[in-house]
């Protein structure tokens, strides 16, 4: 009996066991398969696996500064697919989170990852997207529309109603596209100096760099009201306010999103735009090189080989010499550049354009406003004369006027002319630059760096 009373204790501890062998691998995310070219692996936090936040991959290997970033499933796990060879950095980025420990990863490793929680609201709300903390700015009543100016209530008297101040101050003069929330914009450096209150900060603020007329022409429109609400935004910030909202973690479908990103232009240079097809037949220039448009910061414009990872510059010409340069545009000393102007553009490109047959447009000022010919293009909106670069098997066409519709060069009308010679292109070592970073798709993604102004 007592033999028989052993055998059914060791038969029970070892049900126990089985049993918690069974729990314990159902709690276990199935493994992460991973070719030779992926890192792959699973998240996991205090309570277990950490659904939707992102895990970054970066290395300096290669000739550019390269990214990708993708999102965690359920279950915690991930895979960086189609990498380049090379030593990597790999972390972990979240809503909640701060920025885990950066670990090693290669190619064909698995590399599991521990995420770490933010200590308090503060910390986490510091990886919001910069919306959140714009959406703090305080929106005038809809009854102090329309504005009665800088004599009345502050408010610009072309200001008719509350949607269009919206619309101003969100949307229109550049304000979407240079990301209002970010660190460097809810908060006031130092080096701007001191000011009786924010309001002053702030106008002083916009004076500073080679876009100063634009920012103050935007001022302009919405009224000098706005210096105070900037003011009261920054203030409210520095005492510790958070977003009122909290931006949740990627669902369903928007997990499946792969994000690459290099680094190219230069730390002076800022990217408006680019281009890598035509948009209206997207398999022309099928993983071919992307081409950037610098606007005012550079003559040279960058381009990218995401299959080299290589970036190159051109320098786009202008007819004229005396063509005007942004170097003299007016401005005050910037808090981060200094005294020194640190955009120097004669033709400031922008607004590239492939059309269907491989060719890249961009269009761009190459001479001075008083050119008669640039005045008449201005009047009627279209391209009267072109000018030719060999860029390899394809060709830049450079329209003479600013934000004007341009034509097919194939159209013997337009009397183009060629360029002939050589154009040399930089070296391709690029220095990182915060401003000159590139998604290779479109989806919103963590900041990948700190936000300057210029």
């Amino acid at each position: 009996m007592a033999s028989k009373s052993k055998l059914y204790v060791g038969a029970a501890v070892i049900a126990v066991l089985s049993g918690s062998a069974i729990e314990l691998a159902a709690q276990q995310p199935p493994a992460v398969a991973i070719d030779n070219d992926d890192i792959g692996g699973v998240v996991t936090g205090a309570n277990g696996p950490e659904a939707g936040v992102w895990v970054i991959a970066e290395t300096t290997d290669l000739p550019t500064k390269f990214i990708k970033t993708v999102v965690t499933d359920d279950q915690g796990r991930y895979v960086v697919p189609d990498l380049p060879k090379a030593k990597y950095k790999v972390w972990v980025r979240g809503y909640g989170l701060i920025d885990s420990p950066k670990v090693d990863g290669e190619p064909g490793k698995t590399v599991n990852l521990t995420a770490v929680k933010a200590p308090d609201e503060k910390a986490a709300a510091h990886y919001y997207p910069p919306i959140y903390w714009y959406s703090m700015l305080k929106v005038p009543a809809a009854n102090e529309f329309p504005g009665t100016g800088a004599q009345g209530n502050g408010i610009a008297e072309g200001m008719k109603s509350q949607p269009m101040w919206v619309n101003n101050i969100k949307t229109t003069g550049c304000m979407s596209c240079h990301a209002l929330g970010t660190e460097g914009t809810r908060t006031i450096s130092k080096n701007l100096g001191e000011f009786k209150n924010s309001a002053e900060a702030w106008e002083r603020r916009i004076q500073s760099g080679q876009a100063m007329t634009q920012m103050v022409n935007v001022l302009n429109r919405l009224g000098p009201h706005a210096l105070k609400l900037w003011g009261e935004w920054t203030d409210r910030v520095a005492a510790g306010d958070l977003p009122f909202d909290k931006p949740a973690r990627p669902q369903g479908v928007e997990r499946n999103v792969v994000i690459t990103s290099w680094d190219w232009s230069t730390p002076t240079g800022y990217m408006h735009d680019l281009i890598s097809t035509d948009r209206r037949k997207p398999t022309v220039n099928a993983n071919g090189k992307l081409y950037g448009a610098p606007e005012e910061s550079t003559d040279y414009f960058p381009v990218l080989d995401p299959n080299t990872h290589t970036a190159t510059q051109l320098k786009h010409p202008v007819r004229d010499p005396k063509t005007p340069s942004s170097k003299a545009s007016p401005m005050a000393p910037s808090p981060y550049w200094g005294p020194e102007p640190i955009w120097d553009s004669q033709t400031s490109t922008h607004n590239p354009m492939f059309d269907q047959s491989g060719r890249v447009w961009w269009t761009s000022r190459v001479g001075p406003p008083a050119n008669s010919s640039t005045r008449f293009l201005r009047s009627t909106m279209s391209m009267s004369t072109s000018c030719w670069l060999s860029l390899g098997s394809l060709s830049s066409t450079i329209g003479r006027a600013r934000n004007r519709t341009t034509r097919r060069p194939a159209d013997s009308k337009l009397g183009t002319s060629n360029f002939t010679g050589t154009i040399s292109e930089s070296p391709p070592s690029v220095t990182r630059s915060d401003f000159s970073s590139t998604l290779s798709i479109l989806p919103a993604c963590p900041s990948l760096g700190a936000s300057t102004e210029s």
